[in-house]
């Protein structure tokens, strides 16, 4: 059962490591388009592409208030949420099984 369980810690780490690092992504993706930048610059690329799929369903559903875009604030809070979530209850269901 202790393997089980240090899977689970490990699962639960790496997906909070992963959360937070999307996190930063959009983050930078949000102040990078308070300027102009360059569109042909190649982290400026990556981010656009790394968030792009996942921002685009939220601006879909939510309107602009004001021509604010609200969608990096919902995924931050939805990412926010996971981590309270999903990585605790794995961390919980691992520590119950030793």
């Amino acid at each position: 059962m202790f393997i089980l369980s240090n899977f689970l810690v490990a699962v639960a780490k790496i997906l909070d490591i992963g959360l937070t690092f999307y996190m930063w992504l959009i983050i930078g993706r949000a102040v990078i388009s308070w300027v102009n930048p360059d569109p042909y610059n190649p982290i400026v690329r990556f981010l656009i592409s790394a968030t792009e799929p996942v921002l685009n369903p939220i601006r879909r559903r939510v309107p602009f208030f004001g021509g604010i875009d609200f969608s990096p604030m919902i995924l931050i809070l939805a990412i926010i949420f996971l981590q309270s979530f999903l990585v605790k209850s794995l961390l919980q269901v691992a520590m119950s099984m030793r």
